[in-house]
């Protein structure tokens, strides 16, 4: 029997799964799923930007943006190559497996290249996390961690019954306890998690749940405090659905691309007049950027093309989408 980290499904887990579930079938119904390129791009630098923000770095996403382009920034050097070293990573997420622990060594070397003598390797010391003069966490000794980290991620792939998103959220924490790296162990378990969530949606590429992280920054630390505490990653699964579910809400309550020419725009009236006669009037409703005369050539077109029939005369003209 394969290695399962300890957690519980509470109700709370239950109903986040539950609305995540619901989100991704509205996306999914409204036909939004696919993501404009330039939206693409913005959502990963303010994930860039998030996730390096919670880690100390000071630059804006109007410097990564520029760094991305070529163009000069002054900040910090540290802070710029960490920049770097991050676009260079998430501009290529699809090329990596996140069920092949290769993955994650080849993964951390890109993002902590000149930054720590042990990118892409397993940490050769002990570990403390401090909270302020305190030690909050102490991870487990430097010799277990390729052992444990060959667990989590048998844990992975053989266990077929548990959703990819649980899954990811507990891939975060435990890679988060485990601590395998010197350096960079937030930045990688964010990233990871992303990868994860992938499997579940290819939608996921392009969610910043960074941002959302950042913003709750506390709430976060508090989640993974409490998992150490109770010696397991529960509560931490419970923050992370509640951020994935408020992350697919903000993106399904984002108004979708316009239409640019009268197939796309009639097909996206079909979308939200489903099957029902309707009117120019109603037509304009639904797309309120164009003129009459526009709506008028979209119709006359539906109806050469056979996406339409109509009804009346004039004033009283109706028309009715025709099945495929």
């Amino acid at each position: 029997m394969s290695y399962i980290p300890p957690f519980k499904i509470t109700p709370l887990i239950l109903k986040n799964s539950q609305k995540i579930s619901r989100e991704l079938g509205i996306i999914f119904g409204r036909k939004i799923a696919e993501i404009p390129l330039k939206l693409r791009r913005e959502n990963n630098i303010k994930s860039i930007q998030a996730s390096l923000a919670i880690e100390g770095n000071t630059l804006t996403l109007n410097q990564i943006t520029d760094i991305l382009e070529g163009k000069r920034v002054i900040g910090p050097p540290k802070d710029i190559l960490e920049v770097k070293n991050a676009l260079s990573l998430y501009g290529n997420l699809k090329i990596f497996d996140p069920l092949k622990i290769n993955d994650l060594l080849q993964a951390h070397t890109i993002l902590m290249e000149n930054l720590t003598d042990e990118n892409g390797k397993w940490r050769s010391g002990a570990v403390g996390i401090f909270k302020g003069k305190e030690v909050s966490h102490v991870a487990p000794p430097a010799k277990r961690v390729p052992e444990l980290m060959h667990d989590l991620f048998d844990f992975l792939v053989k266990n077929k019954e548990i959703s990819w998103i649980i899954k990811a959220c507990i891939f975060h924490y435990e890679l988060e306890f485990i601590h395998p790296f010197a350096d960079g162990n937030g930045r990688i378990g964010r990233l990871w998690q992303q990868l994860i969530l992938m499997k579940e949606d290819p939608l996921f590429e392009y969610i910043p749940l960074e941002v959302l992280v950042k913003d709750n920054q506390a709430e976060y630390y508090q989640a993974l405090g409490e998992s150490d505490r109770l010696g397991e990653s529960t509560p931490f699964i419970e923050f992370s659905l509640n951020i994935i579910d408020a992350a697919l809400i903000s993106y399904s309550q984002m108004p979708p691309p316009l239409p640019k020419d009268s197939f796309s725009r009639l097909n996206y009236a079909k979308s939200r007049i489903l099957k029902e006669w309707f009117s120019r009037k109603n037509y304009i409703e639904i797309h309120k950027d164009i003129s009459t005369s526009t709506a008028s050539r979209d119709l006359l077109f539906g109806i050469e093309k056979g996406i339409l029939k109509s009804r009346g005369r004039k004033n009283q003209l109706h028309y009715y989408f025709l099945n495929e």
